[in-house]
């Protein structure tokens, strides 16, 4: 090796690529047919998925592997505020649009993009520079307001669109990041308390969210409408059996489950690769979060430890989060799958978030 020059952690690094690839493997076996009722052709979702996904999500994440970590922390509030301008501009109708209810997308052309997948990454970035910086000057106490107003900002964003998972998640990562920073226990339990509060108050003014966690507590509830979602999952899933009926030859993606590429990806490739097949892919993702945390660990710098640990909160929470909300122990939730469902934005900004752990992790060889 040269003298000096750092590399990324190899176990980390193998992976995160087996992840990646994987997942790809999973989106051309579970869409070929699907894309073929669909389109008439057979990979016209993969390869969507590689050429406005994966390649562009490489080259940036090369790129983010490349930046030097203070580049990083010093532009981070840079990066926030730009996702902040691009949730506002899902509202303004020559750029955004109203898709089933939602304002969600930046339209330019041909080309869309979901700034609220971005926007996982940068508030993770700049919550990490804001902790790390407050750390450094021994004064935690003066953490909590700008911590609370930042997700204030976000919240009544998101809630506007409407995309209340994407915040749970946001809010769900940022408070453990607050949490593992090192501040008082009990600003932890105040932001708890709070965002509970908050969430039963959203539950509240909107009935379909009302609707939808009774049915969390009773699947049969309504089966053909709020519940109708997790019943096909289920049923997908549990005829998968052990071994499950055969990659390609799931019954529910036809017509039958909604979002069978995106957000219920889970449960068709349980259904086509059953118990072990499902076991196996929440391996890697434990795998994943257990090598992250192991690097985390002799990581020095304050900033990249948080910026470590909180990327690999976000991918680790939503994976289980989705896989949770298809087998029904948790509510439904529509939020992708990471690296596995069908979707270009939420990928390009996962292989940035990849490039930046690798980048994080020279400083621990």
């Amino acid at each position: 090796m040269e003298r000096g020059k750092k590399y990324p952690d190899l176990g980390l690094l193998g992976i995160s690529a087996f992840l990646v690839g994987f997942g790809i493997l999973i989106l051309a076996s579970v869409s070929s047919s699907f894309s073929l009722e669909r389109t008439g052709t057979t990979f016209y979702f993969l390869n969507h998925q590689l050429l406005f996904g994966l390649l562009p999500g490489l080259v940036l994440g090369f790129l983010a592997y490349s930046i030097p970590l203070r580049h990083l922390k010093r532009l981070s509030l840079v990066f926030l505020l730009l996702s902040v301008l691009l949730l506002i501009l899902v509202f303004l109708p020559f750029m955004g649009g109203e898709i089933k209810g939602a304002y969600r997308w930046i339209f330019l052309g041909s080309f869309s993009f979901q700034p609220s997948e971005l926007l996982k990454l940068t508030s993770i970035l700049y919550l990490a520079a804001l902790l790390a910086a407050r750390s450094e000057k021994k004064k935690m106490v003066q953490t909590l307001l700008p911590f609370v107003v930042i997700l204030g900002v976000i919240s009544m964003l998101l809630i506007l669109q409407p995309d209340i998972s994407t915040l749970g998640i946001i809010g769900l990562v940022g408070i453990l990041l607050y949490f593992l920073s090192g501040t008082p226990l009990w600003h932890l339990l105040l932001m708890l308390g709070g965002g509970v509060a908050a969430l039963l108050l959203l539950i509240r003014l909107a009935p379909y969210r009302l609707s939808r966690l009774a049915v969390f507590f009773d699947p049969m509830l309504d089966p053909l409408g709020q519940g109708y979602q997790i019943k096909q999952a289920l049923i997908g899933i549990g005829s998968g059996g052990l071994t499950g009926v055969g990659l390609g030859l799931s019954f529910q993606k036809f017509g039958v489950l909604p979002e069978p590429i995106s957000d219920s990806i889970f449960a068709v490739f349980a259904e086509e690769t059953g118990f072990f097949g499902a076991a196996f892919l929440i391996l890697l993702f434990l795998l994943f979060a257990w090598r992250s945390f192991a690097v985390a660990k002799k990581i020095e710098d304050t900033f990249a430890r948080l910026a470590l640990m909180g990327i690999t909160l976000w991918i680790v929470l939503q994976a289980l989060v989705n896989m949770g909300s298809m087998t029904g122990i948790l509510p439904l939730a529509g939020i992708p799958l990471p690296f596995i469902s069908y979707g270009g934005s939420a990928l390009v900004v996962e292989l940035i978030g990849l490039g930046i752990l690798l980048n994080i992790s020279k400083q621990s060889s």
